[in-house]
């Protein structure tokens, strides 16, 4: 005998609406009220171009004029050699980001979220230079999706953001 029923299935979406889930793609939830109104800050790197052009594609590009809300993004890089043979010649590094974000309003000028998210990303150096560099640059490229991912889904959880 199974001890499955669904009449719990039918009743958990009553438990998750008393619990304060709301859907973030819904009519009114916070992707809908951050999708194409946020001005994200201009880049003055390439990891920090790679950071915001994932934004850019998640949060939707804002009309110059039509901003409710500004994100301020900064984002730091270390590499860090991460295998070293017995020669002292390294075969794999590791990248270590960090970036900060805050979100503001521009109708009050106060801040909505902050934060810091952090996580690294690894690569091959035992190729040949073409190909070490080509991987760290796939490294950056994934580090960046992994930063902004993070930041959305902070910025999509933020209390109080809905449309």
């Amino acid at each position: 005998m199974s001890s499955f029923d669904r009449r719990t299935l039918l009743l958990m979406p009553l438990a998750l609406a008393a619990c304060g889930f709301e859907p973030v793609y819904a009519p009114g939830g916070a992707g809908s009220a951050l999708y194409g109104k946020v001005a994200v800050s201009a880049p003055n790197s390439v990891t920090s171009y790679l950071l915001i052009e994932n934004l850019e594609q998640r949060l939707g590009r804002s009309a110059t004029s039509g901003n409710e809300y500004n994100l301020d993004v900064s984002v730091r890089t270390r590499r860090v050699s991460a295998a070293i043979t017995t020669t002292n010649e390294t075969n794999r590094y590791t990248i270590n980001g960090t970036a900060n974000y805050s979100l503001r309003s521009n109708a009050t000028g106060q801040i909505v979220a902050s934060g810091t998210v952090t996580d690294f990303v690894g690569y091959s150096a035992a190729g040949s230079t073409v190909s070490t560099l080509a991987d760290e640059r796939d490294a950056n490229q994934r580090l960046m999706v992994i930063l902004s991912d993070q930041i959305i889904n902070r910025l999509y959880a933020t209390p109080g953001l809905s449309a």
